[in-house]
């Protein structure tokens, strides 16, 4: 007869599970590599990458990961706002003072994939100072690294 191709549909939300990641003296670039391939769902054996299966992951101790060689000094986040002299740079070391969440979140971000489930993905990434986290009920599974 045909051959026909079996395409997986939506997977229901209770398929989801919750990981956790201890950010405390792991290299950025470590921590979102694991978490980008949790949340978009690459370690499952049925995945499909243009279905939203991935899971769910919190990251605790953002504060505490690191930057391997001089890249705390000389790594630069830039942001402009289109107007003449309006662009803005700042480095890792004063980005981790002011807002630890956002250098891990432009370093998940990047190795997502870019397209329409990348918001998917990062509604399910939840990011937290210190070890204490308000995900206990759903049993989070720790990843170690």
């Amino acid at each position: 007869m045909f051959n026909t191709t079996t395409w997986l549909t939506g997977k229901s939300r209770e398929d989801r599970k919750w990981y956790v990641i201890d950010a405390t003296g792991l290299p950025v670039g470590r921590i979102a590599t694991v978490a980008a391939v949790y949340l978009s769902g690459k370690n499952r054996p049925d995945y499909v990458p243009n279905l939203d299966l991935g899971n769910f992951v919190i990251i605790i101790n953002i504060e505490k990961a690191i930057f391997t060689g001089r890249k705390m000094d000389s790594k630069e986040y830039t942001s402009y706002s289109g107007y003449p002299g309006g662009l803005k740079r700042r480095r890792v070391r004063d980005m981790l003072k002011v807002n630890p969440k956002r250098v891990i979140l432009h370093a998940i971000k990047g190795m997502l994939p870019k397209n329409k489930l990348r918001t998917n993905f990062l509604n399910r990434l939840k990011l937290y100072v210190g070890s204490e986290h308000k995900h206990q009920a759903q049993q989070p599974q720790e990843i170690k690294l």
